[in-house]
């Protein structure tokens, strides 16, 4: 979900780029210039369209939660790596 999401804004950039430096895009209202460059139309709603079905929480909860469980494991001198595969973090020598 995170290519599709970065895909999807890359392709939103680059057709708001072209949108704003054509320069009939100033003589012609708002709704005729959306329908004169229509890749940037419709990966503009596609963008909205994933953020109201939750793709962002999707993208953003797997890196909350290992960010929680690596704060849990420091303490047993563990960790996990961003799939959940635990590292197991040689002991400290006391001296």
């Amino acid at each position: 979900s995170t290519l599709v999401v970065v895909m999807v804004s890359v392709c939103t950039a680059t057709g708001a780029w072209n949108w704003l430096i054509d320069p009939d895009t100033q003589k012609v209202s708002f709704f005729s210039s959306l329908w004169n460059h229509p890749f940037f139309t419709i990966s503009c709603i596609t963008l909205i369209a994933l953020f109201f079905a939750g793709i962002h929480k999707r993208v953003v909860a797997p890196s909350i939660i290992a960010a929680r469980c690596r704060t849990v494991l420091a303490e047993y001198n563990m960790s996990c790596d961003d799939t959940g595969k635990l590292i197991l973090k040689p002991r400290p020598h006391i001296q």
